[in-house]
């Protein structure tokens, strides 16, 4: 029993850690808007591919790279890769133009356009209050749509792309941290190629600006692989209608960094629409809530 409770709470704490952390993280790349967003963006795969790999060797999985053997892996690792790179380009694009609200948004919006996928793709049945919570969300992005007179594309991009992110990671049910692996060495090719290209132009960042700024370029990899290892941790150790209620920390943190501490628009409209939002994620949490449930009444009722 006693490791049952210290498992659960373990489990808690490295899910907690992973989503606060990249809830703050909008402070950490606005450190660095001297530098242009896709230069940032080859810092983050090339020193991520280093990391990530570093964390692998010290949890044992050396043989991570034999994901590589399988030619339908190799097809969705790549596919995995590209969709990952351009969330974090959008992402790292968001904060870099002040719009850290949008970018909440779009991580608000993420589970349900997942539960959406599910639905299309996956032909998972909808519950009805799932329904309500889909339209509900399609009404917030609405309202800011139409009185702004232009399309969110940046929480669209953003829960979109995560979105069929995490869709070919459930079809292919790879290890994310091994997967992650593989799609940084993929991409650190190009990254690094990048990166020495402007070197070679004098037209790069790093080691030309100041000591500070190369270190948080290097750190770039550090903050991407922390939080995976710890949500990875998390996930293993308690139910996901936790990781599920937990989940919302980053964007809520997001939220709040964008308007207190950077001084973004809140208005009445943001309210509507995301209140909207914020019901539908509601209504999805509820759902999560039965059908976790129901699952456990009925395994506790087959033992």
């Amino acid at each position: 029993m006693n490791s049952r409770i210290s498992d659960t709470t373990s489990g808690t704490l490295y899910a907690l850690s992973a989503f606060v952390l990249w809830g703050i993280l909008p402070v950490f790349w606005k450190l660095l808007d001297v530098v242009p967003a896709g230069e940032v963006l080859a810092h983050r795969i090339f020193w991520s591919a280093f990391f990530v790999t570093a964390v692998l060797f010290y949890m044992g999985r050396k043989n991570f790279l034999s994901l590589l053997q399988d030619r339908r892996n190799r097809i969705s690792l790549i596919l995995t890769g590209t969709l990952i790179g351009v969330n974090w380009f959008i992402y790292i694009f968001a904060v870099h133009t002040d719009r850290i609200v949008e970018a909440s948004m779009g991580y608000y919006i993420n589970p349900l356009i997942s539960i959406f996928l599910g639905l299309i793709v996956l032909k998972e049945r909808f519950q009805r209050i799932q329904w309500i919570a889909l339209i509900l969300a399609v009404i917030g992005v609405a309202i800011i749509t139409v009185y702004f007179g232009r399309i969110p594309w940046i929480a669209l991009m953003l829960s979109s792309t995560f979105g069929l992110y995490g869709l070919v990671k459930k079809i292919m049910n790879l290890d994310a941290l091994s997967s992650l692996g593989v799609e940084t060495l993929m991409l650190a090719p190009i990254a690094g190629g990048f990166i020495a290209l402007q070197a070679v132009n004098g037209t790069g960042s790093f080691m030309t600006i100041k000591y500070t700024t190369d270190s948080l370029l290097i750190l770039s990899g550090v903050i991407t692989a922390l939080p995976l290892y710890w949500f990875a941790q998390g996930a293993r150790r308690i139910p996901l209608s936790r990781i599920g209620f937990l989940q919302y920390i980053a964007p809520t943190l997001m939220l709040l960094i964008g308007v207190f501490v950077y001084d973004e628009p809140f208005t009445r409209v943001h309210v509507m629409s995301f209140g909207l939002i914020w019901s539908a994620l509601a209504l999805y949490t509820i759902s999560l809530i039965r059908t976790s449930k129901y699952i456990e009444k009925r395994m506790s009722n087959t033992r």
